[in-house]
């Protein structure tokens, strides 16, 4: 019957209050669908460089957070070698479900990875001089094993430093941000000035490359030059550096493997971070976004909530006369509340259906055209991202299918008020 209803074709008043329904839940759901892949999209790139840039985990000397001054520490340690040798791991977790506690507090469980790679670097302040201007930088040097292939989404112009044998590096590559301020541009030579035992060093650097990540904090300031040219302005030994970068094989095992790093593998006089804990502002920033995605998601499925009620209700009315007779022979409540949930499922699924095609069409939209532009400067991204979970996507469909039938039952409550005999009378 519920069929025969919803397929009806009946031109009625409420046929046409059914096609508003069904486009007011695909609405909703392209709603849903675009806010779960921008927020997941921006997220991940927004990740993506702060971690590209800087890595995952860091290994410094413990007494560099409470002296400000770059303290060396030997990067040949054979701790070093161990951390890159480090595989899976196992750890005791919490057990959960839907990311609640859930049954035995806790088990033994392993790391989805290991640790991918190992990398020296320094950073240090100086100045870049040209004929008419002065800017102050940090100077992150690095060398010739770096994940350089990682950073290639960053690069602009030009290339990434080059490693002489034997001397060191004369390139420096800036961030398009500095290279505006300064009027510079490839190949264009400058001066690097630092002070040493009160005495000032100077050195002339070609630009070799112009990089760009969007995060305006660290473009305005950041530089990459040869790591050894670093060490000769710090009087360090080839050996020493400030730290060593720790890059994870995944991410979610970030926390996990820097606890594991601390405890059990680097000497007493070093210390880990990880680069949540050490740029938190921004990851805190990152996590607002999710407090936007739900505030959304739970606004499109109240709209739908009260659209099918009101729809319902209205289905009721006009089959008043049907209800009466249907009453009479002998029709419980419940199986005539049934005909007008499953004539609501209908056209909740059409309208399920309908959004997740247009959804999932303007997804694919953005990810080969990019027709969503964003302020960079406000959003660190010049397009919105999207990254689309059709996991997600399918736990949308069905909490809103099953919310929604759930609260329809609630507007058929109107069937056991209706009297056969007045029903039938009904015109």
């Amino acid at each position: 019957m519920a069929r025969r209803i919803a397929f009806t074709q009946e031109r009625s008043f409420t046929r046409v209050i059914i096609r508003i329904a069904i486009a007011t839940i695909a609405i909703s759901m392209v709603v849903m669908i675009m806010t779960t892949a921008v927020t997941k999209g921006f997220k991940k790139e927004i990740t993506d460089k702060i971690f590209g840039f800087w890595g995952h985990i860091h290994i410094t000397d413990s007494n560099i957070a409470r002296f400000f001054e770059v303290v060396p520490i030997d990067g040949t340690l054979q701790e070093f070698d161990e951390i890159r040798n480090i595989k899976q791991i196992e750890y005791e977790g919490e057990t959960s479900f839907l990311g609640l506690p859930f049954g035995k507090k806790s088990k033994m469980m392993t790391t989805s990875g290991g640790v991918e790679g190992l990398y020296p670097y320094i950073v240090l302040p100086g100045l870049i001089n040209t004929k008419k201007n002065i800017h102050g930088v940090l100077l992150k040097g690095l060398d010739s094993t770096y994940r350089w292939q990682s950073m290639d989404p960053f690069l602009k112009e030009g290339k990434w430093l080059t490693f002489p044998q034997n001397i060191d590096s004369s390139e420096i590559v800036l961030s398009k941000n500095i290279a505006a301020k300064l009027s510079l541009k490839l190949g264009d030579r400058v001066i690097l000035s630092f002070v040493k035992n009160n005495v000032q060093w100077k050195r002339r650097f070609t630009i070799c490359g112009i990089y760009n990540t969007g995060l305006e904090e660290y473009d305005k300031r950041m530089a990459l030059i040869d790591i050894s040219v670093l060490r000769e302005v710090l009087g360090w030994q080839p050996n020493e550096v400030q730290g060593m970068e720790v890059i994870v094989e995944d991410i979610r095992d970030l926390d996990i493997m820097a606890d594991y790093i601390y405890y059990e593998n680097v000497p007493a006089n070093l210390y880990v971070e990880t680069i949540r804990s050490k740029f938190p502002s921004i990851f805190e920033w990152l996590n607002l976004q999710n407090v936007n995605e739900k505030v959304i998601t739970n606004l499109m499925i109240l709209v739908g909530l009260i659209n099918m009620a009101t729809v319902l209700l209205i289905l009721v009315l006009e089959r008043t006369r049907m209800i009466g007779i249907l009453k009479a022979l002998g029709a419980g409540q419940w199986q005539i509340r049934k005909i007008f949930l499953y004539h609501a499922a209908y056209i909740v699924l059409f309208g399920l259906l309908a959004g997740n095609l247009i959804g999932i069409g303007l997804v694919w939209l953005q990810n080969k055209y990019q027709f969503i532009k964003l302020d960079e400067n406000s959003y660190y991204l010049d397009t919105a991202p999207v990254d689309l979970d059709f996991s997600q996507v399918l736990w949308l469909n069905l909490w809103t299918f099953c919310i929604t039938l759930l609260f329809l039952i609630i507007p058929t409550f109107l069937v056991a008020r209706i009297s056969p005999l007045k029903a039938i009378r009904f015109e």
